[in-house]
């Protein structure tokens, strides 16, 4: 019906349909305009440039609307159409939606949603990765950082060899040992490093908050390079009342290549390769293991823990100490606990979910899968009291030559020694009183001081020693406290408070 009356208008006036198609089509612009600006308000989005653009074309299309030349080309009775008013209308309203038609071109990206997702979905993944990126990058430079020598330690241990070479006479050995070294009724501590000054602090700390200091004996050991520095630092700064032994590693010479497997396999060229070739794409392939990547675990020190019986085999009973941590009590305490028939004195670690042994070892090897439960509570080095008596019993060095013969291709644990250590002393391990070894202090921010302040023992444990300068400031004091600044020698090599 509709159609039809158009029809006879248009056959009536020809131009009064024009008209009429006109206005039709400027009004729905001027809805199209209103809704893109009412969107952009709506949805917040930043994009007010537009918003104030749109508006205007809608104040534009209104105004051509609201023109008094232009009223009898709305008006559907107005009477007969003026061409001249028609071309001038059709003139300006072309134009208008030429310019309209071009901004909403222009602003397709901002209003299309399905775009706006994907380019959204695009930055989010983008970010990731660089984040990603960024964090297999610091952790490489901070492995970097963590192997270095600092400047201060390395002039340390040559002024100490200096003395040494300058006054061979005051740094000889006695003819025997002294009889305290192997007297089973005292306190033995053993200390296995290469750092002079961070083994100074542990006895230093040690001997400070000993009741009865004259009781107490530490077993220092280090390799042949830094033996001849170890020495001269404990005759020149020898601890008050406390024994001290120092040794090198090579002077046990039941440890050879042919007696112990990680010895053998260190001589490996692969093994080698890894702990040494600092490249970023070890990085990213190995993002996980990146903490193990320090040729640190190549030297037998940090093996030696294993061969405690046979290298104190008239001891009962000893403290292994990590060199990495501070005593800030009387450990004494550690003798009287009964080990109901254990080996290993140790603090767990576990909570939740974490550091259970299936974090440690590969459980889907058959034989780990075997013998050991994957929820069992993992626990710490650093602070370790050992009955080397029940050592001997249970045999746990053969158990530990047993699997490391058999991890030679790194496929039931990756690197380190307390993934060993778990298998080695599983089921033989005491849980003691996580008071006694608080960790963390090298690499968790988060520890409170009121906790660091009632251990026994605070470990250092993680990249950021506190010898070193991306040690964390809230906690190097508690380590500072005890280094020998008035030591000519340290002071000469600017260690710094």
């Amino acid at each position: 019906m509709k159609r039809t009356i158009l029809a006879l208008r248009s056959r009536q006036d020809p131009l009064r349909a024009r008209a009429e198609s006109l206005v039709k089509q400027a009004k729905d612009q001027l809805a199209v305009v209103n809704a893109y600006a009412a969107y952009a308000r709506r949805g917040k989005l930043d994009v007010a440039r537009q918003v104030r653009i749109f508006t205007d074309q809608a104040r534009n299309y209104t105004e051509l609307l609201a023109r008094p030349e232009n009223r009898g080309l709305i008006d559907s009775n107005g009477g007969a159409v003026d061409p001249e008013a028609l071309r001038a209308f059709e003139r300006d309203l072309r134009e208008r939606l030429r310019v309209t038609r071009q901004l909403m071109m222009d602003s397709k990206e901002l209003f299309d949603n399905q775009l706006k997702i994907q380019k959204l979905k695009d930055t989010i993944f983008q970010v990731n990765e660089q984040l990603t990126r960024a964090k297999k990058q610091g952790a490489f430079a901070s492995l970097i950082a963590a192997k270095s020598v600092p400047k201060s330690l390395h002039c340390l241990t040559m002024r100490l060899m200096e003395e040494r070479v300058s006054h061979p006479e005051r740094y000889v050995d006695g003819p025997e040992p002294a009889p305290e070294l192997e007297d089973p009724s005292l306190f033995h501590y053993a200390i296995f490093s290469d750092n002079v000054i961070a083994a100074s602090v542990v006895v230093n700390s040690a001997v400070k908050h000993a009741r009865e200091p004259e009781k107490h004996v530490f077993h220092v050991v280090t390799d042949k390079m830094n033996l001849g520095a170890m020495k001269v630092w404990f005759t020149m700064r020898k601890p008050e009342k406390a024994h001290i032994e120092v040794k090198a590693v090579e002077d046990y010479k039941f440890l050879n290549s042919s007696y112990v497997p990680v010895l053998k396999q260190l001589e490996s060229a692969n093994l080698q390769r890894f702990y040494f070739e600092n490249k970023m794409e070890n990085a990213t392939k190995d993002a996980t293991n990146m903490k193990f990547r320090n040729p640190k675990y190549l030297s037998m020190l940090n093996h030696l823990r294993f061969y405690l019986p046979e290298m104190y085999p008239k001891l009962d009973r000893i403290l292994f100490l990590d060199d990495d941590v501070v005593v800030q009590k009387d450990l004494t305490g550690l003798w009287e606990i009964d080990m109901d028939g254990k080996v290993n004195g140790a603090v767990e670690t576990c909570f939740g979910s974490f550091h259970r042994y299936d974090k440690y070892m590969n459980f889907s090897h058959p034989l780990i899968a075997s013998r050991f439960n994957p929820k069992a509570c993992g626990w710490a080095y650093g602070m370790n009291f050992f009955d080397l008596n029940a050592w001997r019993r249970e045999k746990c060095t053969e158990e530990y030559h047993y699997w490391q013969s058999k991890n030679e291709n790194r496929s039931l644990w990756k690197l380190g020694t307390l993934p060993p250590g778990l298998i080695t002393f599983y089921k033989t391990t005491k849980p003691l009183d996580k008071s006694w070894h608080v960790l963390g202090l090298g690499y968790n921010p988060s520890i409170s001081l009121e906790k660091i302040r009632s251990a026994a023992v605070i470990h250092f444990n993680g990249n950021m020693k506190p010898w070193l300068d991306l040690a964390m400031n809230q906690y190097r004091e508690f380590w500072t406290r005890y280094v020998d600044y008035d030591m000519e020698l340290v002071q000469m090599c600017n260690f710094g408070h």
